[in-house]
């Protein structure tokens, strides 16, 4: 094996130099199999244990990989021992973002003299970046000596033995090992637990095979977790550099043409058009039914807006509702669901959501997802929102046991295929066009469910509808596009309340991550910049938005204690994600967020008063106040309105069958889901979602199958 000085002839890659910090400041470990692990969180401890002390004069360069490349530090020492210049240029980073980020770090650098750099909101991949670069080059002045890494013989790629690479990503942090001989990469393991279910996950179990077929990191991330992804390769990076690996050798190639797609013909009883809540209940209850069912679904992977969803279901005169001696009726949840939606809603879909809603919790019993905890949420009389055991996000709950029951029954779904429109025949749709990676489809099948979601993720339909929401963070997956809407459209379908779209109260601007309603209705409060409440945080979404929007800046804070936590699980992955601000006390909450102490202390107290009363005579709320807000530590997140559902859609009666221009059934069509409206009118009240995609997919279902045999 032979040995190269790192800084002879120049970077041998684009993050030689973060193995460099990885030896000088003892981050790196040898393993028994002879290879070495690198963490990036023990690098940035490193640093700033060693970015104080007197510097020797010289000009010090290093890199470190950024969000779209190498990102380089240059520090001049003059001969007083200080930092007197400072250079940071990363060409490859988002020029609004990360590029944008470059010149405030490189003036905090050249200000705090040291490494502990405080990193620019939104850039974090470029501020650690430039963390680490100037923690090799405080290295490096301070007398620290650069030792040799071990090079590969001759021309091979590698140093065989395994090698781990640590990174963050969306929830926290990823590890990445590989195993590697001379010349290729013979296993990886990705480990990411803290990563979104059902999305960031997704990338984790994926990602790992497309690394060894490519035998490269120079991959493309996966559509809908691209922050996830961009982890996993920064940490395989730093691994492949620790086996000696040249970067350089991996740099993309222009791409050969890819060869001419196939046409294939296929055929089954029902094509369903999309894998998200919707699309997977028609296809499981559909196949229970014997019929034979292809699922199609243009992203990588199933969840869709479904993932998204975090409180629960709403339903009424459950098995679950009695036995905790809860009262509710189907008449109450009717007329809830009336009254949030502003009564713009169709009052028979309505009916229909609401009658089968029991029915529904049972079907989900029956196939491994029961919903027992049962809550307040925003706009309901009494506790009707249904959701997991231990409070985790309801959607994310979902798609993994639809998708178990998908694989138990055998269900063909055809990931990566988009459809493309619908075929008609005499006036009946009677299957599918769509294009997967290797071929185009035509899908002939007696009949067709849409499920494809709304368009909250497709801007242009959003502004062409409501202009006034341009620019508005979206909560919703990146598929959800209105592609079923468009399909429809050509068909002749009518729309019905397409202009109404959903804003949610409570989004944590900077992810685009949804606050799960379940912390309002366990009890947790919002307060303004001022530390004041200024609303009943269960009123309907739509009320709460608004009364954000007129509050200083435009946005509040959710706040809540330890209790809350302890009991819903869903608060963990904001914890792990890094977006709440947390303190022993309320006075030093207060102090993070810049709030005045004493009057979010008093503001505090105040509604622990009202919920020991049971009753709030400011604002009248008289839901989620079983407990009060007193075990510390005490937590915080800043939120602010973003788009969350798009009511309208195409226009379906009682029998999920799409109606056309002419208030008559489009024969062999049907629809489910996000993709229709008039069930939720002009606000969706939380917990209805579920209850839609649950019930009416349900419905499509039935009807669909009723259609097939002629019924």
């Amino acid at each position: 094996m032979k040995k190269g000085n790192l800084f002879e002839g120049g970077f041998r890659s684009l993050v030689a130099v973060i193995v460099s910090a990885a030896f000088v400041l003892g981050a790196g470990t040898m393993m028994p199999e002879g290879g070495y692990v690198l963490d990036n969180n023990k690098v940035d401890a490193a640093v700033n244990e060693g970015a104080t002390g007197s510097f020797i004069p010289g000009t010090y360069t290093s890199q470190a990989n950024g969000f779209g490349g190498p990102v380089e530090v240059t520090l001049t020492v003059g001969d007083g021992g200080g930092i007197t210049e400072v250079s940071v240029k990363g060409a490859s980073e988002t020029p609004e973002i990360g590029g944008a980020a470059l010149p405030v770090l490189q003036d905090q650098l050249l200000k705090t003299q040291s490494a502990e750099l405080d990193g620019v909101s939104g850039a974090t991949f470029t501020s650690d970046a430039v963390r680490k670069a100037a923690g090799v080059c405080i290295a490096q002045a301070n007398g620290e000596e650069i030792p040799e890494i071990p090079t590969p013989e001759g021309d091979n790629l590698y140093v065989p033995g395994t090698y781990t690479g640590t990174s963050k990503g969306f929830g926290g942090d990823i590890e990445v090992t590989v195993t590697v001989s001379e010349n290729a990469i013979e296993d990886i393991q990705i480990t990411g637990d803290h990563e979104t279910e059902n999305i960031g996950s997704f990338a984790v179990d994926m990602l790992g095979e497309k690394i060894l077929e490519a035998q490269s990191p120079e991959i493309d991330a996966l559509t809908g977790a691209t922050v996830t992804s961009n982890g996993i390769l920064r940490a395989l990076n730093d691994a492949l550099v620790l086996a000696g690996a040249d970067l350089t050798r991996f740099a993309k190639t222009e791409e050969a043409a890819a060869p001419l797609k196939k046409y294939e013909d296929l055929d089954c009883d029902i094509v369903i058009i999309g894998a998200g809540g919707a699309g997977m209940t028609a296809a499981i209850d559909a196949t229970q039914a014997g019929k034979k069912v292809i699922l199609l679904e243009k992203m990588p992977y199933a969840g869709g807006n479904t993932t998204k969803a975090t409180g629960g279901m709403n339903a009424a005169e459950t098995h679950y509702q009695k036995e905790q001696g809860i009262e509710d009726s189907v008449e109450t949840f009717i007329e809830d669901t009336m009254k949030g939606g502003h009564d713009l809603n169709n009052r028979d879909l309505v009916t229909v959501m609401a009658k089968n809603s029991a029915a529904g919790i049972d079907w989900l019993d029956s196939i491994g997802a029961p919903l027992p905890k049962v809550s307040f949420s925003g706009g309901a009389t009494n506790k009707r929102i249904h959701a997991p055991e231990d409070g985790s996000g309801v959607g994310a709950y979902l798609v993994t046991r639809f998708l178990n029951k998908i694989d138990e029954l055998g269900i063909n779904v055809m990931y990566n295929t988009k459809a493309t429109s619908l075929i008609t025949l005499e006036g009946k749709v009677v299957g599918v066009k769509a294009e997967g990676p290797d071929a185009y489809y035509t899908i002939n099948a007696k009949a067709v469910i849409l499920a494809t979601g709304g368009f909250g993720n497709n801007q242009e339909m959003i502004v062409n509808y409501r202009n006034d929401l341009l620019g508005t963070v979206t909560t919703s997956a990146p598929g959800i596009t209105g592609d079923g809407i468009e399909m429809a459209e050509e068909v002749g379908a009518d729309l019905v309340d397409i202009e109404q779209i959903q804003l949610h109260p409570t989004v944590e601007q900077g992810t685009s991550m949804l606050i799960t309603e379940s912390v309002r209705g366990d009890g947790a409060i919002l307060v303004n910049q001022e530390g004041k409440r200024f609303i009943n945080e269960l009123l309907t979404r739509d009320v709460v938005s608004a009364g954000e929007l007129e509050q200083t800046g435009s946005y509040a804070y959710i706040i809540f204690d330890q209790r809350l936590r302890d009991g819903l699980k869903a608060i963990e992955k904001y914890v792990s994600t890094g977006i709440t601000v947390q303190a022993d006390t309320i006075e030093g909450l207060a102090e993070q967020l810049d709030i005045d102490p004493a009057t979010l202390a008093e503001t505090l107290a105040t509604w622990n008063q009202y919920v020991a009363d049971k009753k709030d005579p400011e604002f009248g709320r008289d839901t989620g106040m079983d407990n009060d807000l007193s075990q510390p530590p005490y937590y915080a997140i800043k939120i602010a309105p973003g788009i969350h559902h798009t009511m309208g859609g195409v226009r379906i009666d009682t029998k999920a069958q799409v109606i056309d221009t002419n208030g008559k059934p489009i024969p062999g069509l049907f629809a489910a889901g996000e993709v229709t409206g008039g069930v939720h009118g002009g606000n969706r009240i939380g917990g209805n979602a579920v209850a839609d995609i649950v019930v009416f997919g349900r419905v499509a279902s039935d009807s669909a199958v009723k259609y097939c045999d002629g019924k």
